[in-house]
């Protein structure tokens, strides 16, 4: 198995999360973490738009409602930062349908409300 890193862009990204769950643990609310994060991606230069809105496609046409992702990283890494003390499949499934609906391809489910820093990396339709 080569030691070669598959995906440096979520790699970079999980990074910045351990940093940040690292120097506050657990128990905030989710805005400090997602305050916090912008804070610590802007430090490694880690491309990023915070709040940004994905517009939902329904058979090739832009529909006028919009999600709105908590980030996107380097351009095509949604990224939803919770504060939970477990995930259920509710979670996964909005980052899912963010990814659907939006055209984007990859996400990271980042959870800071656990003792250890939880994520999930979720692709959707890579080979498209």
């Amino acid at each position: 198995m080569s030691n070669e890193i598959k995906d440096p862009q979520t790699y970079a990204i999980i990074g910045a999360a351990m940093a940040v769950h690292r120097e506050l643990g657990c128990g905030f609310l989710e805005s400090v973490y997602q305050e916090a994060l912008e804070k610590e991606l802007g430090f490694r230069d880690i491309p990023y738009e915070r709040e940004k809105k994905l517009p939902v496609f329904f058979k090739g046409v832009q529909l006028d409602t919009v999600f709105q992702a908590d980030f996107v990283c380097f351009s095509s890494i949604v990224v939803e930062t919770k504060a939970l003390q477990q995930l259920s499949g509710n979670e996964e499934a909005q980052v899912l349908n963010y990814l659907k609906a939006s055209r984007l391809h990859k996400s990271l489910l980042i959870n800071f409300g656990t003792e250890s820093l939880q994520y999930k990396r979720l692709v959707y339709n890579l080979r498209e």
